[in-house]
């Protein structure tokens, strides 16, 4: 049985929200081609005309909204350029922080490599916040949610790899090994070799997405966790440890 894409999780006049899978692009990009991409799928089951609103990496599951409209492609536009959209993102990452919450404020400068990398410059960065809160830490990893006031390119990616917390199969930022629940359990005594991952994609999920109505009032729209989100979740809640360990290396690019 072939997974589903997506999912609608809110539909109106004006808006189309979807929780798409992980591996499945928004839209067409300069480095992304493929045939296979949400605004296209979302056309062919409407059968009508969907405006791009925002992006999520094609590696992110959750939540991307479209208008149905111009006048509220315009509206939510605005809304998100303003930062009037507040966005709540899930991620489990290598390392454990010695916080409960922190605030990252490097300057970001996105494609500022040839690997078409977001990097981190103090001189030419564009000002880019993340506000991070720690849910819970078990074994080597943790499982951290991320609200970014601004919308650069891999923002929280290189904002978490910047605090020593690349995030879970990130091959840009961090390693693209897969998690294994070896890695959480203490004292686990399975099979190395009939084990398998817990998580094998980027760990990030667009959990949550606020923003405003037509009618002024507050749209609150959640995404669930996919399979592989949710055993993390679990599993990190079930054998969560405070103890301090070293995190992974830091692997952000820095101009």
């Amino acid at each position: 049985m072939k997974p589903r894409l997506f999912s609608i999780i809110y539909d109106d006049d004006d808006i189309l929200a979807v929780n798409k899978i992980s591996g499945l692009a928004v839209s067409a990009d300069r480095w992304n081609y493929s045939k296979r991409r949400l605004d296209t799928l979302l056309a062919e089951v409407t059968g009508r005309r969907l405006f791009t609103v925002h992006r999520i990496d094609s590696g992110t599951s959750g939540i991307v909204v479209f208008a149905k409209n111009a006048a509220a492609h315009r509206r939510l536009s605005i809304a998100f350029e303003s930062r009037a959209v507040h966005k709540t993102y899930t991620a489990g990452v290598c390392g454990v922080p010695q916080w409960s919450e922190t605030v990252c404020e490097a300057p970001l400068v996105v494609n500022g490599d040839k690997l078409h990398r977001t990097i981190i410059d103090k001189y030419r960065g564009k000002k880019s916040l993340t506000r991070f809160r720690l849910l819970y830490s078990a074994g080597r990893v943790s499982v951290i949610e991320a609200e970014p006031e601004s919308g650069r390119t891999h923002q929280i990616r290189v904002h978490l790899a910047s605090l020593g917390l690349p995030i879970i199969c990130d091959p840009l930022y961090g390693s693209e090994n897969p998690l294994f629940l070896s890695s959480i359990k203490k004292g686990w005594r399975g099979d190395p070799f009939d084990e398998r991952p817990l998580i094998g994609r980027l760990a990030l999920h667009a959990a949550k997405l606020r923003l405003p109505a037509r009618d002024g009032t507050d749209l609150l729209l959640e995404a669930p966790y996919p399979k592989d989100m949710s055993a993390l979740l679990r599993q990190a809640s079930l054998h969560q440890t405070y103890a301090s360990r070293p995190a992974c290396t830091n692997h952000t690019p820095v101009a």
